[in-house]
Protein backbone atom coordinates (compact mmCIF):
# COMPACT_ATOMS: atom_id res chain seq x y z
CA UNK A 1 0.00 0.00 0.00
CA UNK A 2 1.20 3.54 -0.84
CA UNK A 3 1.08 5.69 2.14
CA UNK A 4 -0.32 9.45 1.65
CA UNK A 5 -0.59 9.51 -2.16
CA UNK A 6 -2.67 12.09 -3.89
CA UNK A 7 -4.26 11.39 -6.88
CA UNK A 8 -4.70 14.54 -8.89
CA UNK A 9 -6.81 15.20 -11.40
CA UNK A 10 -5.21 15.01 -15.54
CA UNK A 11 -5.88 18.51 -17.23
CA UNK A 12 -5.59 17.63 -20.75
CA UNK A 13 -3.30 19.96 -23.23
CA UNK A 14 -4.38 22.63 -24.38
CA UNK A 15 -6.02 22.65 -27.96
CA UNK A 16 -7.15 25.32 -29.78
CA UNK A 17 -9.43 25.24 -32.59
CA UNK A 18 -10.21 28.81 -34.52
CA UNK A 19 -13.60 28.61 -36.25
CA UNK A 20 -14.16 30.76 -39.39
CA UNK A 21 -17.47 31.17 -40.61
CA UNK A 22 -17.45 31.96 -44.76
CA UNK A 23 -20.03 33.25 -47.08
CA UNK A 24 -18.29 34.41 -50.60
CA UNK A 25 -14.69 34.94 -49.12
CA UNK A 26 -13.01 33.13 -51.87
CA UNK A 27 -10.52 36.56 -52.20
CA UNK A 28 -9.70 36.64 -48.36
CA UNK A 29 -9.87 32.79 -46.85
CA UNK A 30 -6.08 32.05 -47.64
CA UNK A 31 -4.83 35.12 -46.44
CA UNK A 32 -6.39 34.68 -42.97
CA UNK A 33 -5.73 31.23 -42.68
CA UNK A 34 -1.91 32.19 -43.21
CA UNK A 35 -2.27 34.28 -40.98
CA UNK A 36 -3.55 32.19 -38.37
CA UNK A 37 -1.15 29.43 -38.83
CA UNK A 38 1.20 32.37 -38.96
CA UNK A 39 0.44 33.93 -35.44
CA UNK A 40 -1.01 30.22 -33.77
CA UNK A 41 1.18 27.29 -35.51
CA UNK A 42 -0.23 24.89 -33.24
CA UNK A 43 -3.63 25.64 -34.06
CA UNK A 44 -6.40 23.50 -35.39
CA UNK A 45 -8.88 26.15 -38.30
CA UNK A 46 -12.32 24.66 -39.10
CA UNK A 47 -13.74 26.65 -41.63
CA UNK A 48 -17.51 26.60 -41.82
CA UNK A 49 -18.66 27.57 -45.41
CA UNK A 50 -22.58 27.85 -46.10
CA UNK A 51 -22.35 26.53 -49.64
CA UNK A 52 -19.97 29.85 -50.74
CA UNK A 53 -21.24 30.15 -54.82
CA UNK A 54 -17.67 31.42 -55.27
CA UNK A 55 -16.17 27.93 -54.25
CA UNK A 56 -14.59 28.96 -50.81
CA UNK A 57 -14.44 25.41 -49.27
CA UNK A 58 -12.98 23.81 -52.56
CA UNK A 59 -10.64 26.95 -52.26
CA UNK A 60 -9.57 26.20 -48.82
CA UNK A 61 -9.31 22.40 -49.09
CA UNK A 62 -7.22 22.75 -52.06
CA UNK A 63 -4.74 25.26 -50.19
CA UNK A 64 -4.66 22.72 -47.15
CA UNK A 65 -3.28 20.37 -49.42
CA UNK A 66 -0.59 22.50 -50.26
CA UNK A 67 0.71 23.04 -46.89
CA UNK A 68 3.71 21.88 -45.34
CA UNK A 69 3.34 17.97 -43.93
CA UNK A 70 3.54 19.69 -40.50
CA UNK A 71 -0.06 21.38 -41.21
CA UNK A 72 -1.48 17.87 -42.23
CA UNK A 73 -5.06 17.46 -40.90
CA UNK A 74 -5.09 21.17 -39.23
CA UNK A 75 -7.18 23.44 -41.56
CA UNK A 76 -10.06 21.50 -41.99
CA UNK A 77 -13.93 22.28 -43.77
CA UNK A 78 -17.41 21.79 -42.72
CA UNK A 79 -20.08 22.48 -45.42
CA UNK A 80 -23.43 23.30 -45.21
CA UNK A 81 -26.11 23.08 -47.35
CA UNK A 82 -27.39 26.33 -47.19
CA UNK A 83 -26.57 30.12 -46.42
CA UNK A 84 -28.71 29.59 -42.88
CA UNK A 85 -26.99 32.65 -40.62
CA UNK A 86 -23.72 33.33 -38.77
CA UNK A 87 -24.76 32.20 -35.24
CA UNK A 88 -25.91 28.70 -36.83
CA UNK A 89 -22.55 28.48 -38.04
CA UNK A 90 -21.06 29.23 -35.17
CA UNK A 91 -23.43 27.18 -33.29
CA UNK A 92 -22.38 24.17 -36.10
CA UNK A 93 -18.46 25.08 -35.62
CA UNK A 94 -18.88 25.38 -31.91
CA UNK A 95 -20.14 21.39 -31.94
CA UNK A 96 -17.81 20.06 -34.59
CA UNK A 97 -14.81 22.07 -32.32
CA UNK A 98 -15.66 20.35 -29.16
CA UNK A 99 -15.92 16.92 -31.23
CA UNK A 100 -11.98 18.03 -32.15
CA UNK A 101 -11.18 18.11 -28.35
CA UNK A 102 -11.11 21.45 -28.59
CA UNK A 103 -10.08 23.29 -24.84
CA UNK A 104 -10.07 26.95 -26.25
CA UNK A 105 -12.77 27.53 -29.24
CA UNK A 106 -12.26 30.75 -30.76
CA UNK A 107 -14.42 32.83 -33.04
CA UNK A 108 -13.17 35.47 -35.84
CA UNK A 109 -14.50 36.51 -39.09
CA UNK A 110 -13.06 35.50 -42.52
CA UNK A 111 -12.87 38.99 -44.00
CA UNK A 112 -10.15 40.21 -42.56
CA UNK A 113 -11.41 42.75 -40.55
CA UNK A 114 -9.79 40.52 -37.71
CA UNK A 115 -6.38 40.89 -38.05
CA UNK A 116 -4.68 37.50 -36.75
CA UNK A 117 -1.89 38.95 -34.67
CA UNK A 118 -4.02 39.34 -31.67
CA UNK A 119 -4.66 35.88 -31.80
CA UNK A 120 -1.82 34.89 -29.24
CA UNK A 121 -3.01 37.94 -27.24
CA UNK A 122 -7.04 36.63 -27.14
CA UNK A 123 -5.84 32.61 -26.24
CA UNK A 124 -3.74 33.54 -24.00
CA UNK A 125 -5.99 35.47 -22.01
CA UNK A 126 -8.12 32.12 -21.46
CA UNK A 127 -5.16 30.06 -21.13
CA UNK A 128 -4.66 32.30 -18.04
CA UNK A 129 -8.05 31.37 -16.31
CA UNK A 130 -10.64 33.62 -17.87
CA UNK A 131 -13.60 31.60 -19.64
CA UNK A 132 -14.11 34.33 -22.68
CA UNK A 133 -11.71 37.03 -24.23
CA UNK A 134 -12.90 39.84 -26.80
CA UNK A 135 -11.57 41.87 -29.15
CA UNK A 136 -12.41 45.00 -27.89
CA UNK A 137 -13.04 47.92 -30.26
CA UNK A 138 -13.95 50.26 -27.05
CA UNK A 139 -11.44 50.03 -24.59
CA UNK A 140 -8.53 52.46 -24.36
CA UNK A 141 -5.73 50.81 -27.71
CA UNK A 142 -8.50 49.86 -29.60
CA UNK A 143 -9.99 51.53 -32.93
CA UNK A 144 -11.72 51.06 -36.08
CA UNK A 145 -10.53 52.12 -39.42
CA UNK A 146 -12.29 52.79 -42.19
CA UNK A 147 -16.36 52.98 -41.22
CA UNK A 148 -18.63 55.16 -41.78
CA UNK A 149 -19.71 57.86 -38.92
CA UNK A 150 -23.17 56.55 -39.39
CA UNK A 151 -21.70 52.81 -38.72
CA UNK A 152 -19.63 53.73 -35.98
CA UNK A 153 -22.21 55.51 -34.01
CA UNK A 154 -24.62 52.13 -34.41
CA UNK A 155 -22.30 50.46 -33.08
CA UNK A 156 -20.76 52.20 -30.44
CA UNK A 157 -24.55 52.89 -28.87
CA UNK A 158 -25.80 49.50 -29.96
CA UNK A 159 -22.76 48.57 -27.40
CA UNK A 160 -24.21 51.23 -25.03
CA UNK A 161 -27.55 50.26 -25.60
CA UNK A 162 -26.98 46.27 -24.54
CA UNK A 163 -24.94 47.04 -21.38
CA UNK A 164 -26.53 49.26 -20.07
CA UNK A 165 -29.75 47.36 -20.74
CA UNK A 166 -28.38 44.57 -19.90
CA UNK A 167 -25.73 44.97 -16.90
CA UNK A 168 -22.80 43.02 -18.95
CA UNK A 169 -20.36 45.26 -18.09
CA UNK A 170 -18.58 44.82 -21.08
CA UNK A 171 -17.93 47.47 -23.58
CA UNK A 172 -17.92 45.98 -26.51
CA UNK A 173 -20.58 42.97 -26.53
CA UNK A 174 -20.93 42.78 -30.36
CA UNK A 175 -17.30 41.79 -31.04
CA UNK A 176 -17.31 38.95 -33.25
CA UNK A 177 -13.37 38.36 -32.63
CA UNK A 178 -13.40 36.36 -29.22
CA UNK A 179 -12.29 32.81 -27.46
CA UNK A 180 -14.10 30.47 -25.70
CA UNK A 181 -13.16 27.85 -22.80
CA UNK A 182 -14.59 24.55 -23.39
CA UNK A 183 -16.36 24.54 -19.96
CA UNK A 184 -17.86 28.16 -20.20
CA UNK A 185 -19.87 27.05 -23.84
CA UNK A 186 -20.68 23.72 -21.91
CA UNK A 187 -22.03 25.67 -19.31
CA UNK A 188 -23.75 28.60 -21.17
CA UNK A 189 -25.76 25.74 -23.16
CA UNK A 190 -24.65 27.49 -26.64
CA UNK A 191 -26.45 25.16 -28.63
CA UNK A 192 -29.55 27.04 -27.46
CA UNK A 193 -28.71 30.27 -28.97
CA UNK A 194 -31.28 31.58 -31.31
CA UNK A 195 -30.03 34.90 -32.89
CA UNK A 196 -27.80 35.65 -35.38
CA UNK A 197 -25.68 38.58 -36.86
CA UNK A 198 -24.75 40.68 -33.99
CA UNK A 199 -27.67 39.18 -31.61
CA UNK A 200 -25.60 36.38 -31.63
CA UNK A 201 -22.62 38.09 -30.30
CA UNK A 202 -24.98 39.83 -27.54
CA UNK A 203 -26.90 36.49 -26.12
CA UNK A 204 -23.91 34.68 -26.02
CA UNK A 205 -21.91 37.62 -24.23
CA UNK A 206 -25.37 38.18 -21.92
CA UNK A 207 -24.91 34.04 -21.31
CA UNK A 208 -21.37 33.95 -20.26
CA UNK A 209 -22.03 36.90 -17.94
CA UNK A 210 -25.36 34.86 -16.35
CA UNK A 211 -23.38 31.84 -16.04
CA UNK A 212 -20.45 33.38 -13.98
CA UNK A 213 -17.75 33.71 -16.68
CA UNK A 214 -14.97 35.71 -16.09
CA UNK A 215 -14.55 37.87 -19.40
CA UNK A 216 -11.80 40.02 -20.35
CA UNK A 217 -11.43 42.53 -23.33
CA UNK A 218 -8.31 42.46 -25.31
CA UNK A 219 -7.68 45.98 -27.31
CA UNK A 220 -7.78 45.37 -31.34
CA UNK A 221 -7.41 47.42 -34.00
CA UNK A 222 -10.51 46.67 -36.67
CA UNK A 223 -10.47 47.28 -40.03
CA UNK A 224 -13.22 47.41 -42.27
CA UNK A 225 -13.21 44.46 -44.97
CA UNK A 226 -11.43 45.53 -48.55
CA UNK A 227 -12.49 42.40 -50.26
CA UNK A 228 -16.23 41.50 -51.02
CA UNK A 229 -19.53 42.58 -49.50
CA UNK A 230 -20.55 43.51 -46.15
CA UNK A 231 -23.12 41.03 -44.38
CA UNK A 232 -24.73 43.82 -42.39
CA UNK A 233 -28.48 44.25 -43.34
CA UNK A 234 -30.77 46.44 -41.42
CA UNK A 235 -32.61 43.21 -40.06
CA UNK A 236 -29.82 42.44 -38.38
CA UNK A 237 -29.49 45.77 -37.05
CA UNK A 238 -33.28 45.01 -36.00
CA UNK A 239 -32.93 41.63 -34.80
CA UNK A 240 -30.31 42.99 -32.08
CA UNK A 241 -32.42 45.37 -31.34
CA UNK A 242 -35.24 43.39 -30.43
CA UNK A 243 -32.92 40.96 -28.96
CA UNK A 244 -31.96 43.04 -26.06
CA UNK A 245 -35.46 43.88 -25.17
CA UNK A 246 -36.55 40.55 -25.05
CA UNK A 247 -33.42 39.41 -22.87
CA UNK A 248 -33.73 42.43 -20.62
CA UNK A 249 -37.69 41.47 -20.20
CA UNK A 250 -36.33 37.92 -19.26
CA UNK A 251 -34.27 38.87 -16.54
CA UNK A 252 -36.40 40.61 -14.81
CA UNK A 253 -39.00 37.78 -14.93
CA UNK A 254 -36.12 35.96 -13.64
CA UNK A 255 -35.58 38.46 -11.03
CA UNK A 256 -39.17 38.20 -9.81
CA UNK A 257 -39.62 34.47 -9.29
CA UNK A 258 -36.41 34.13 -7.22
CA UNK A 259 -37.98 37.32 -5.05
CA UNK A 260 -41.02 34.61 -4.79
Amino acid sequence: MIQGSVVSEVIPPRKVVVVIPTFNEAGNIEAVITGVITALPDASILVVDDNSPDGTADLVESYAKQLPKTFVGLVQVHRRQTKAGLGAAYRDGFARALEMSATICVQMDADLSHHPMYLPAIVSVVDMGADASLGSRYIPGGRIENWPPLRRFLSRWGNRFAAGMLGLAINDATSGYRAYSRSILERMDYASVEAEGYGFQVEMSHRAVRCGGRIVEVPILFTDRVVGESKLTHHIIGEAFGLVVKLWLKDRVLRRVRRR
